[in-house]
C-alpha cells in the first residue's frame, strides 16, 4: 500500500468566515453540500451518501476559522480540513481545503471536492 500525501486547494468565497464556518460545522449545513444525510453526537459525524455511511471524528475546531476531521477508517497522521482564511490583498474569504489521498489518486479527490465546493457555493449564493 503506497503512503498518502497531503495535499491543498483553494476556494475563494464570497461570504463572511462566520457564515462559511457553520457550512463547514454544522451537521444540517454539512447535509445541504456534503453528504445527502449528517448526524452528529459527541464530536462524531455520520455522513451518509446513496445508503452507504462514513463516520468521521470532529479532532479540532476554532470558530470561523478551521474544522479537521478524521475519517474513523483513516490512520491517524490523515485528516481532512476545512481552513478559513481571508486575501490580505483584496481581503476576500477564501476556503483551503486540506486532504490525504495516494498520489495517483489526487486528481480525482480533487475533482470531487471541486464538484461539492459547486454545491456549497451555490447554497451560499456565492
Amino acid at each position: 500500500m503506497s503512503k498518502k500525501v497531503l495535499y491543498t486547494l483553494e476556494y475563494p468565497v464570497r461570504c463572511s468566515p462566520s457564515i462559511l464556518y457553520e457550512f463547514l460545522i454544522s451537521p444540517a449545513a454539512l447535509q445541504e453540500w456534503f453528504a445527502e444525510k449528517v448526524d452528529e453526537r459527541e464530536g462524531v459525524y455520520s455522513f451518509s451518501w446513496n445508503g452507504t455511511e462514513e463516520k468521521a471524528n470532529l479532532i479540532e475546531k476554532e470558530a470561523d476559522k478551521f474544522v479537521r476531521y478524521r475519517w474513523t477508517h483513516m490512520q491517524k497522521d490523515e485528516y481532512f480540513e476545512f481552513r478559513i482564511d481571508r486575501s490580505e490583498v483584496t481581503n476576500q474569504t477564501i476556503l483551503i481545503i486540506s486532504d490525504f489521498a495516494e498520489k495517483k489518486d489526487i486528481k480525482d479527490q480533487s475533482q470531487l471536492w471541486e464538484y461539492q465546493v459547486k454545491d456549497l457555493f451555490h447554497r451560499l449564493g456565492s
